[in-house]
């Protein structure tokens, strides 16, 4: 088992007023050599957007954009003729394929936004782009990881053009459970909400990130009530 710990303060930082953004991998402004992506993982920014604000119509090709709204309500618009709010609880899958032109605006005037943006490379390019949302239900995310993204479209949660499966948990303490990978020559890459957990003994807090390769079943033990993220994703495309 090979491992790589991002802890959250050492993520790339950049505070532009209206939007406070963390980055663990490199992004715009924010470039480390060390911090390229994590397999097919390449952005994952934890963002903040100030009331009615947000990002204005710009474009993507080629990557399957996922966000995962944490508080407030977020609003999508794009040029496939999409306008959509995605919430607190809910998923939203964006394949970007041969070029689409979206924004994504705070929808409240009187508190902010926060929201995951996460980018992974397709296995296939130059795709019709497609968008999707769905809700969650959270109560299944109780003390088991719930299934949210995979690359079936007539599987559990949203799907991507990529051999990838996502998770969310939401754990108790002392809570010990085990993460077995779908394919073994993926890595997996694990990112805490909140709480505090141990992983192979490694412990992470809110915030922060473990990538793990070379295992095809992980261990974990949350010493506080956790909210969690896994992604597993090839590590070469």
């Amino acid at each position: 088992m090979e491992i790589v710990l991002h802890k959250a303060a050492t993520r790339g930082h950049a505070n532009h007023g209206w939007l406070n953004s963390y980055h663990t991998f490199s992004f715009a402004n924010y470039y480390d050599p060390e911090r390229e992506k994590f397999g097919v993982l390449r952005v994952l920014n934890d963002d903040e957007v100030s009331a009615g604000m947000g990002f204005g119509k710009h474009g993507h090709s080629n990557m399957e954009i996922i966000s995962i709204p944490l508080e407030g309500d977020l609003e999508h618009e794009d040029s496939m003729g999409n306008k959509t709010v995605i919430r607190a609880g809910d998923i939203q899958v964006m394949s970007a394929g041969t070029g689409v032109q979206h924004s994504e605006k705070n929808k409240n005037m009187d508190r902010k936004v926060k929201f995951l943006q996460i980018w992974v490379i397709p296995n296939k390019v130059n795709v019709q782009p497609r968008y999707d949302q769905i809700a969650l239900d959270v109560t299944e995310m109780e003390n088991t990881f719930k299934q949210i993204l995979s690359p079936n479209r007539d599987d559990e949660g949203v799907w991507i053009y990529q051999n990838a499966w996502f998770h969310l948990g939401h754990f108790k303490e002392a809570h010990t459970t085990t993460y077995e990978l779908k394919e073994v020559s993926n890595g997996l890459y694990v990112f805490v909400l909140e709480g505090e957990c141990n992983i192979e003994g490694t412990i992470l807090v809110s915030r922060d990130g473990l990538g793990i390769r070379n295992a095809s079943s992980i261990d974990f033990e949350f010493t506080s009530f956790t909210k969690i993220l896994l992604m597993e994703v090839p590590m070469s495309n």
